[in-house]
């Protein structure tokens, strides 16, 4: 029996879609890509939203077996109203993931976390054989830090020692997330908070040598990933 409130059943994203003709192209492309039996990592983000739109419609009028592992509440949330199966990591290995970007650069690395699920969408990429990142122009950048700084998340108990360690690293500013519609820090589903940090220039090895700082959980650093890039 389905429940048969306005929650339940109503799918809407949060605010305007800008860009929304080009995310609209990218979403169709991964859409089309999907396949009966797939079970798809599914990222977060305006653009992976109009694409889980996209593959729930493909489903009805098709009637395909899909299956998805989401990086968010949130996304969880938008399959459960679409009628989308959903499974986790634990249970299954993705086939194929698609998530969106905040920047990508001309080699193809990226700067994620805005919408703060950085650790869970890292997760879902390195456990598939193939990922695709939808982005419109306005992503697409010389430099990483370009337009933001990177996400770091960050155990509570270190935000000390990691503002302090980051400073080795050159970092220019350093801000902790301020929630929007609650007080305080945004908290990440895993219990943490969200350091945004902008550095003089970031090095290809800041990934690895930005989590090797103890407490640092994951940074919204994707270098040297194996990525295809979807140009809305």
């Amino acid at each position: 029996m389905k429940w048969s409130n306005k929650i339940a059943n109503t799918i809407e994203w949060s605010g305007e879609i800008s860009n929304r003709e080009q995310k609209e192209k990218a979403a169709e492309f991964i859409a089309k890509r999907v396949k009966d039996g797939d079970v798809i990592g599914v990222g977060s983000g305006s653009t992976a939203f109009l694409a889980v739109v996209a593959i729930a419609k493909r489903m009805k009028d098709e009637g395909l077996s899909i299956t998805a592992i989401p990086t968010s509440n949130e996304v969880s949330l938008t399959c459960s109203i679409l009628g989308i199966p959903t499974t986790t990591l634990l249970q299954k290995k993705p086939d194929w993931a698609f998530d969106g970007a905040d920047e990508v650069d001309q080699n193809n690395s990226l700067i994620k976390g805005r919408g703060g699920a950085m650790f869970a969408e890292k997760l879902v990429i390195s456990s598939s054989p193939e990922s695709y990142i939808l982005v419109d122009e306005s992503k697409l950048v010389s430099y990483l830090g370009e337009k933001f700084p990177v996400p770091v998340e960050v155990d509570p108990r270190a935000i000390n020692l990691v503002e302090t360690k980051l400073g080795d690293f050159k970092a220019t500013e350093i801000k902790l997330r301020p929630a929007k519609g609650k007080d305080g820090p945004v908290i990440t589903e895993a219990g943490n908070v969200i350091l945004d940090v902008r550095f003089e220039k970031i090095g290809y090895d800041f990934e690895k040598e930005i989590k090797a700082i103890p407490g640092v959980i994951e940074t919204g650093l994707f270098t040297g990933y194996d990525l295809k890039i979807v140009k809305g």
